[in-house]
């Protein structure tokens, strides 16, 4: 077969792949061409659809029509200037280009040498045959319409933009006003003759959607009050008239022949356009109405004194403020002590109303929270109005609620009465004197049980010496809101005090639940309280355990043992929450009586808890307790050095005010552990120096001695337990603390800055008291571990009624009963009774769920 004759018959077979490749390179020509056409007609075709006919002047739409169809000529003739329409030999070169080893030219090629010779010629024939093989895998080309290069701006792809926002926001309708331009706009305008086109808007606030005067029928319309209605007259001036009384616009009124007119709707009336095709409509406003607002429940108080008032309001679309007025309701108020005078002039008391975040706003309902415990009408009778207002500024008012405002109550009997001094003050500036002799009352030969701290005692007497002051001169507005904010700061320090002993704590806790169910504290408060109980009782429960532990081998702690009640937390736990039951019960005399039983029993308990950690944890929260006694005694020696330095003159007097705190003429034990003989004689002014001020001699003694406590923290830190947990961590974090703060008060003692040292040195005390929570909670959990990990340590082990488990052990003697192979038998027998008894439904809830208890620890 001759080469001819086999790449024809290869042509032949590949026509179809020929005659699609071909198509392509007609695409790639036309499309490189003319593609700069199409994009200019597709950005005039968007801006007719969207309006430019009708929204730009004349001249200006002349203009741009210009513009575009000189591109649109300079296109078409660039385009065909360009264009050269594919061969058949172009489609196979392209085709031969794609193809391994170019096939199809290897057919059409013939060879120039050795065409005689017969190997020659089966060699050359085995090579066509490879070839034509390979021309059978051809594919049609995929045509090249990238126009990158070409296009680097992308102007193509933001015409397709421009159309396709025209196809889905325009109309395809506005194509046709092309022709009336075209004709100069008389033609159709003649033939049709005079026109008119109208929309109505309502209010954005609405939300409804703007409608269409052209659909709408004759008659009635109603429509939102405050809608805008906007006309546009076509054909001849004055063919067409406007008519309306729904305005009610007045003076300077466009002529009725106006081409374009605007105006808002605010009546009811009428809407005319006369001539030819005109209409006429009865406009009906629809008004909006007021909106409504409501109290739906009752006033309830959270454990923090934060007010909750739930209410409701509704509007005919949405409401978009409120506020809440609090007024004193005076003819209410028992005009009793400090209220019996005419209080100060005081405006009402508004704060805002929460709204919805997200969702309808026409009707919802919500809760108002908020904190007056701060403010001088606190648990006294109010008024409280809710006003809510809507987007036209209408306000609609809920009917007056009388309540008794709520607050934060306080159950330290001497908290409370700082609060109450703070009201009267409050009340009216006329009692300040008053005030002054209440406070002197109650700070005049303080004895222990009022004052828990000495530094309590000293700030009220500052805040007492600062009101005198400043009621010598002249009570200001400034200065009584600065007495009472400081009475505040005291009150809570009263009320929440972290104390360092957890007895204090616990009884603190205590006297603070009892109190409450006297006063008929809500049930958040109580919760509150009860949580302060659980918590201080947990403490309290540590600390005697550490005791027990230093003491357990004293002949006198295992007497103490014999005559004692053995409990654990579970025990303590069931207690308080059958309290709780009683008080939630309103059986108060009973729930009462359970407290003072608790009480008493946390008195003469014996813990029954594991080793602990050992002497090393031991010693490391005693030397922390001593460091924050210590502290504590400093911090009160620097109060009373600013005490001093404020009234220099009163030093004299001041031992016999302190009498209940060191002992009496200033002979006994201060809080860092010195005499307080000493410090009686620098009171009296007989130890200072001379030409020295009061509290000179003092400072640098204070920092030097600060500078040691500080030292002595540093060397308690590297030989502190618990390195490598949480636990102990957070307690090193809070070490340091402490550490940087008293640092900070040695550099302020040093400069005679008193007022600053006080606070640096409250800041380390509170870092040392969360350092020994934090320190006591890692030897609690190193405790646990070691009695799981050491079966052998006797009584490090016992079940809830203080007996050994586990190994070797009796209920009343370390001598073992059980040996070998008894002692899992039995044990064995002990657990499947108690799993028989807690399968039984007759007995009792209480029994029950104590086994279980029992299951869950075994």
């Amino acid at each position: 077969m001759s080469n001819r004759s086999t790449s024809e018959t290869a042509l032949k077979r590949l026509g179809l792949v020929l005659g699609l490749t071909r198509l392509g390179l007609l695409a790639e020509t036309l499309t490189r061409a003319f593609w700069p056409l199409w994009t200019i007609i597709f950005v005039a075709a968007a801006g007719v659809m969207m309006g430019a006919l009708e929204t730009f002047p004349l001249e200006l739409i002349w203009a741009l029509s210009f513009v575009a169809v000189l591109g649109i000529v300079w296109s078409v003739v660039r385009g065909l200037r360009r264009v050269k329409l594919p061969t058949r030999e172009d489609a196979i070169a392209r085709l031969d280009a794609t193809l391994p080893g170019r096939p199809i030219q290897a057919l059409r090629d013939t060879p120039s040498i050795g065409s005689a010779d017969a190997g020659s010629r089966a060699i050359w024939q085995a090579h066509q045959d490879r070839m034509s093989a390979r021309t059978q895998e051809a594919r049609a080309v995929v045509p090249d319409l990238r126009l990158a290069r070409l296009d680097p701006f992308g102007l193509r792809y933001t015409a397709t933009l421009l159309l396709l926002i025209g196809l889905l926001f325009g109309s395809v309708a506005r194509v046709g006003d092309i022709g009336e331009i075209a004709s100069g706009g008389s033609g159709a305008a003649l033939a049709a003759g005079p026109t008119w086109e109208g929309w109505i808007e309502p209010p954005s606030y609405t939300g409804k959607p703007a409608l269409y005067l052209n659909d709408q029928p004759a008659g009635d319309l109603v429509i939102p009050e405050g809608s805008r209605v906007m006309l546009r007259l076509y054909g001849e001036v004055g063919a067409l008239t406007l008519a309306e009384t729904v305005s009610g616009r007045t003076g300077d009124v466009p002529s009725a022949s106006e081409t374009e007119q605007s105006f808002q709707v605010t009546q009811d009336g009428g809407l005319e356009i006369a001539g030819p095709g005109g209409i006429k409509w009865d406009v009906q406003v629809l008004r909006d109405g007021l909106p409504t607002i409501n109290i739906i429940g009752a006033a309830d108080t959270s454990a923090r004194g934060e007010m909750t008032l739930p209410f409701e309001a509704f509007d005919d679309y949405e409401i978009t403020g409120g506020t809440a007025q609090v007024t004193l309701d005076l003819d209410r108020v028992e005009r009793l002590y400090g209220l019996a005078l005419a209080p100060d002039a005081r405006a009402p008391e508004t704060v805002p109303l929460p709204l919805p975040i997200a969702g309808d706003r026409s009707a919802f309902e919500e809760l108002l929270i908020e904190d007056f415990s701060k403010h001088v009408w606190a648990h006294l009778p109010v008024v409280v109005t809710l006003t809510a207002k809507d987007a036209t500024d209408q306000t609609g008012q809920s009917a007056a609620v009388s309540l008794t405002l709520p607050a934060r109550r306080f159950f330290d009997p001497l908290a409370a009465a700082v609060i109450e001094m703070r009201r009267d003050l409050l009340w009216s500036k006329d009692n300040a004197s008053r005030v002054a002799q209440l406070m002197r009352a109650v700070s005049y030969k303080p004895v222990d049980g009022i004052f828990k701290r000495e530094t309590d005692y000293l700030r009220l007497r500052t805040i007492l010496r600062r009101l005198e002051a400043y009621k010598a001169y002249g009570l200001s507005d400034e200065k009584r809101d600065e007495i009472a904010e400081a009475l505040w700061v005291l009150a809570l320090d009263l009320e929440e005090g972290d104390l360092g002993d957890a007895l204090a704590r616990l009884q603190q806790a205590q006297e603070r639940l009892a109190e409450a169910m006297k006063n008929g504290a809500s049930d958040a408060e109580i919760e509150k309280l009860m949580q302060e109980l659980r918590e201080a009782t947990d403490e309290y429960m540590r600390e005697l355990a550490r005791r027990n532990q230093q003491d357990g081998e004293s002949s006198e702690g295992q007497q103490q043992a014999q005559n004692s009640i053995e409990m654990d937390q579970g025990d303590l736990q069931r207690m308080m929450d059958r309290i709780l039951e009683l008080m939630e019960q309103g059986r108060m005399a009973e729930a009462q009586q359970a407290l003072e039983e608790l009480q008493q029993m946390l008195e003469n308990m014996q813990v029954t808890q594991g080793e602990g950690q050992g002497n090393e944890g031991n010693q490391a929260m005693e030397g922390l307790a001593d460091t924050l006694r210590e502290q504590q005694g400093l911090s009160d020696e620097a109060f009373r050095e600013l005490q001093e330095q404020f009234n220099p003159n009163a030093q004299a007097g001041q031992s016999g005010e302190n009498e209940g705190f060191n002992g009496g003429e200033g002979r006994g034990t201060a809080h860092d552990g010195t005499g307080g003989e000493g410090q009686g004689e620098g009171q009296d002014g007989t130890a200072q120096g001379e030409g020295q001020e009061p509290g000179q001699s003092e400072d640098g003694g204070l920092g030097e001695r600060q500078q040691a406590l500080r030292q002595e923290l540093n060397r308690q830190m590297q030989n502190m337990p618990g390195q490598g947990t949480p636990e102990g961590d957070t307690a090193r974090e809070s070490l340091g603390r402490a550490g940087e703060a008293m640092e900070g008060a040695e550099e302020a003692l040093r400069q005679d800055d008193l007022a600053t040292a006080i606070d640096r040195q409250a800041e380390a005390m509170e870092a040392l008291r969360e350092g020994m929570r934090s320190l006591g909670e890692a030897m609690a959990q190193d405790q646990q571990q070691g009695a799981q990990g050491d079966a052998q340590t006797q009584g490090a082990n016992r079940d809830p009624l203080g007996r050994s488990q586990g190994s070797r052990g009796s209920a009343g003697t370390e001598d073992g009963l059980l040996q070998g192979e008894d002692v899992y038998r039995q044990a064995r027998r002990l657990l499947d009774e108690i799993r028989r008894r807690a399968g039984e439904a007759e007995r009792p809830e209480v029994e029950r769920n104590y086994l279980e208890r029992l299951l869950d620890r075994f």
